[in-house]
């Protein structure tokens, strides 16, 4: 199968996997046959079944990272993985391989630095209830945190650029390393592009390892983590607001009678609010200071960003080094 300009560039196909024996031959050998010039590889996350041999048999490179967690698996993959362009997919059969091709040309055509394949329908029915949910609950936080880069941070359907890979930093540990891709791009302002793709079910005896409550607990604390290291004026800003609208609550009725009797009865609570009203400033402060060195934090993501060869640096077929010129020597006319 001739993909024109694929065939000109090593596209790697990266497959985390856990658990994943009834889905991921079928998905390696999809692969294989869409982009078979690509190079396939699936990072085996302490798989107590067949995965890894399943991936192997059906023609995979196959990597045990030992770190339990898909934010450390996706560390590891884009470390020692190299390539021009990195395909992320999830083994358990929910994305078509077939659409690779397409996703690809996306990111070249668009000339982004990663896209993202949405999952059409996933609001309406993402497995469980909760999932559909928890879903349309971050997609919302997130525009109103970071931007509307996204419409689905949770998709595990990407195509990256190589810049894109060798600068993330990856600091995540577990599912919520898609929300940081995400926030990493938003905030360097990445060029990015989105395309709506069929999502699939899970076929019968799978299952998912995405836990509703532990996991969107882990997810919601990224979400604030990110947002105090990308966003410190509004995420302290925030904090300030709420104390100071506590201590101006408690401080009003002090002041009211203050200003009726000269009188100031409950001492107690008047301290209460000062103090409160002071660690607001505080508040206020500190986000000031810490958004001076995001400022700069990103300054420098983004000039190393810069540095990194959007290809692989190769030397052309039959091409020898110059020989160096010796000084005094007559040069060629």
């Amino acid at each position: 199968m001739n993909h024109g300009p694929l065939d000109d560039l090593a596209v790697a196909i990266l497959i985390p996997c856990y658990n994943e024996e009834q889905t991921i031959g079928d998905v390696v050998s999809r692969f294989r046959a869409t982009l078979p010039s690509a190079s396939i590889y699936v990072y085996d996350n302490n798989s107590s079944d067949l995965t890894a041999l399943r991936a192997r048999a059906a023609g995979a490179i196959v990597i045990r990272e030992a770190r339990q967690g898909k934010g450390n698996v996706v560390r590891r993959m884009f470390a020692d993985v190299e390539a021009d362009v990195y395909l992320m997919v999830d083994g358990d059969g929910t994305y078509a391989p077939e659409d690779a091709p397409q996703l690809i040309n996306v990111l070249l055509t668009a000339q982004s630095d990663m896209a993202v394949g949405t999952r059409r329908g996933v609001t309406d029915d993402a497995g469980r209830a909760g999932h559909a949910f928890g879903n349309r609950l971050f997609n919302g936080l997130y525009k109103r945190m970071f931007g509307r880069d996204f419409s689905d941070i949770f998709s595990g359907y990407r195509a990256f650029s190589r810049r894109f890979v060798k600068s993330f930093p990856a600091v995540s540990g577990g599912f919520e390393i898609e929300t940081e891709m995400s926030v990493h791009a938003s905030q360097l302002k990445l060029p990015v592009t989105e395309i709506a793709l069929d999502y699939g079910r899970r076929p019968e005896g799978s299952s998912s390892k995405l836990s509703t409550y532990k996991d969107g607990a882990k997810i919601l604390w990224m979400f604030a983590m990110l947002a105090k290291e990308t966003r410190p004026m509004r995420f302290f800003g925030a904090i300030a607001a709420f104390f100071a609208l506590v201590s101006m609550a408690l401080m009003t009725p002090i002041l009211i009678e203050y200003a009726a009797t000269g009188l100031v009865p409950r001492m107690p609570t008047w301290v209460l609010s000062l103090g409160l009203l002071m660690f607001s400033a505080m508040m206020i402060v500190t986000g000031l200071i810490l958004d001076s060195v995001s400022r700069g934090r990103a300054e420098q993501k983004r000039i190393f960003y810069l540095s990194i060869p959007a290809r692989r640096p190769r030397r052309e077929v039959g091409e020898l080094p110059k020989p160096a010129t010796k000084r005094g020597s007559p040069r060629a006319a």
